[in-house]
């Protein structure tokens, strides 16, 4: 019996615990919510992130500690790694909340991104955007997420109000880039140094959170470009655990966007799509067992659910065949506007099935209006240019 201790106890803290059950694991949360969504799997050691004591009590009762989500202060992963070990390594940690640290880095490494400029007074971005020109996009360093923390700059007068908005702290100017697709490649690396990767996954946002993700979806010279790419950076940091790199595909080159050094959004079509979930293969990463296997048991898409959760049940008798391949999860969070709430993996054998059946979904939710799923069809033949 091992006991997993995890910074976070948010959804992904949740859907990791969730896969532990089953592995004979134990877990304790720390986070400062009293309505942590993962409690209830655990114990919950209800602290702010800096509270010495409750660090601690983490490290010194946990076998192994991780944490769901990359805000959690480098220096507290660095002093629970004094007491027992921190997977994935508080360095991935550090490089990725700063977004000039973390393109930087991939800069270093010879992973191709979009140019950027660091941007700390008016003539900064004055000068960002001589160099960079018009449109880019500008971004606080830190603490950005699901859109926030950024604005993009399309015209002169653009310039002033951005500044206005985010110009309280250290930023980064980038160019922006009208990509063709956006996508995300997962991989999980071993103890031993062993890496195994999922199908690079086809993601579409809506106002600047993930709204669908859909694997497999791209051929296999693409998905060896994406695994060499992610490979640098575990390599770089002797990885241990899931790390997700965001890309953009624009005329056929792929661009990294970002990387997360945890289970990620885009990769919730594993739990129901393949033979092993990121969130197992997180936990078996961290506990030093043998990689499962990655491939798709069946094509998948997800929808995020935002705000609220719909009833997982229908009256329609149209999708009354469908629902033994749609799979719901519910984060047990409390219902607020634009939280995620939840998400809704639809498989299928075929890709016409997935896409039928996801199109009936996305109706009975209401976002079919919103959502164009024939855009999805086909991998890369079907890029909107």
């Amino acid at each position: 019996m091992k006991t997993i201790g995890i910074l976070g106890g948010g959804q992904l803290a949740r859907m990791l615990a969730q896969a532990g059950q089953s592995m004979g694991l134990e877990f304790i949360f720390l986070d400062p919510a009293a309505d942590a969504c993962a409690a209830e799997l655990g114990e919950h050691i209800c602290a702010d992130w800096d509270d010495s004591t409750a660090l601690h009590e983490l490290g010194h009762r946990s076998d192994v500690v991780t944490f769901d989500f990359e805000n959690v202060p480098e220096a507290s992963a660095s002093l629970i790694a004094s007491l027992c070990p921190v997977y994935p390594p508080p360095q991935a940690l550090f490089v990725s909340q700063d977004r000039l640290r973390e393109k930087s880095l991939m800069q270093e490494l010879g992973i191709p991104v979009a140019a950027f400029y660091p941007v700390s007074t008016r003539p900064d971005l004055l000068a960002a955007i001589e160099q960079l020109e018009l449109p880019s996009v500008l971004k606080t360093r830190r603490f950005g997420y699901d859109g926030k923390g950024q604005a993009v700059l399309r015209l002169q007068e653009d310039l002033e109000r951005s500044w206005q908005q985010l110009g309280d702290q250290q930023l980064i100017c980038e160019r922006f880039v009208s990509f063709d697709v956006e996508c995300s490649i997962i991989a999980a690396r071993g103890r031993d140094g062993r890496s195994v990767f999922w199908p690079l996954t086809r993601n579409l946002h809506r106002e600047g959170v993930l709204a669908i993700s859909k694997a497999p979806s791209f051929d296999q010279q693409m998905q060896s470009r994406a695994e060499a790419l992610i490979q640098r950076l575990m390599d770089h940091f002797d990885y241990t655990g899931v790390m997700a790199l965001e890309l953009f595909l624009k005329d056929g080159q792929l661009l990294a966007n970002e990387f997360a050094p945890r289970v990620h959004n885009s990769g919730h079509w594993t739990i129901d799509g393949a033979r092993t979930s990121q969130f197992e293969n997180h936990l078996r990463a961290i506990c030093g067992l043998p990689l499962g296997s990655t491939e798709s048991a069946s094509k998948a898409l997800m929808f995020n659910l935002l705000g609220h959760m719909p009833g997982t049940a229908t009256e329609s008798v149209t999708m009354a065949e469908h629902w033994q391949q749609v799979h719901w999860h519910d984060y047990h969070k409390t219902a607020r506007d634009g939280r995620k709430i939840g998400h809704v993996t639809v498989t299928g054998e075929s890709e016409s099935g997935l896409l039928a059946r996801a199109a009936l979904l996305a109706g009975e939710l209401g976002v079919a209006a919103e959502i164009n799923l024939e855009s999805l069809a086909g991998g890369l033949d079907s890029v909107d240019k």
